[in-house]
């Protein structure tokens, strides 16, 4: 025991120690050899074995010096190993979030088993999107339905996870039902045109028919208008014919009063 104290004694009061760092590459493997080797003796010939060390040896090795001076990163002396300590790890494809894909077949059960309730649901044409809580578990499903057929469920352990495996299936319904929402877009619209269509044709046919009416009767007043004229003009010629023959009629009639006249006797009034 005594000369385990004076061990350690001597290492603390500066004594040179024999520990070697562990090298971490080659080059340093070769350079704590090389100073190993300046150590031993030149009369040496060979290497001694070194007696087996007491746990009070084992223990002033493992202590440093008191007051010994760290050697800087730069210097060519071995660097000192750090202890390693244990660090959690998180999957890279978890993203922090507990997200893992969900059993088809067992969510398919609880479902059909009434065991699910619905937090939020999307849908969007043929895609529903959809949020479940599963309450004895308390777990939460997302599930992806095509034509009421799943497609895809996960499943996560807290709200915000399951929330955000929500948005991103959600922006993929949107996305796969963008194809549907042009289609049916289309459809409207050439609804629509055929509609116009229908319509301006059957304007255009109401204008031909009215145009042609308007020619017809166009046509029709123009004959009436030149029978007509011939007509008056006829008529015209009659009147003149008439108007003469009652000029001539009246000169006559004239005649035989006159005559007629001259043979009354002139009375001379009282």
């Amino acid at each position: 025991m005594k000369s385990i104290l004076n061990r350690r004694n001597a290492a603390l009061s500066g004594a040179p120690s024999r520990i070697l760092a562990v090298a971490h590459d080659a080059a340093t493997q070769r350079a704590a050899a090389s100073v190993a080797a300046s150590r031993i003796p030149q009369s040496a010939p060979e290497a001694t074995v070194a007696p087996p060390e007491t746990p009070g040896e084992v223990e002033s090795r493992a202590e440093p010096a008191a007051g010994a001076a760290v050697p800087p990163e730069g210097a060519g002396g071995p660097r000192p190993v750090s202890t390693l300590h244990p660090v959690p790890v998180m999957p890279a494809h978890l993203n922090g979030r507990p997200v893992q894909i969900a059993d088809g077949a067992a969510f398919e059960a609880l479902h059909a088993a009434d065991e699910l309730m619905t937090f939020r649901v999307y849908r969007c044409f043929a895609y529903t999107v959809s949020l479940f809580f599963h309450p004895p578990t308390l777990g939460y499903f997302v599930a992806l339905h095509h034509e009421s057929v799943l497609w895809r469920a996960l499943k996560a352990n807290d709200l915000d996870a399951a929330g955000s495996a929500f948005h991103l299936m959600q922006e993929q319904a949107t996305r796969l039902a963008d194809g549907e929402t042009r289609r049916v877009q289309l459809v409207a619209q050439n609804a629509e045109l055929t509609r116009q269509i229908e319509e301006s044709e059957a304007q255009a046919e109401r204008l031909r028919v009215d145009l042609q009416r308007h020619a017809e009767q166009e046509q029709t007043v123009t004959g009436r208008q030149h029978q007509v004229r011939k007509e008056v003009a006829q008529l015209e010629a009659q009147r003149i014919a008439a108007q003469a023959q009652l000029n001539k009629a009246h000169r006559a009639l004239h005649q035989l009063k006159v005559a007629t006249s001259e043979g009354v006797p002139h009375l001379h009034a009282r």
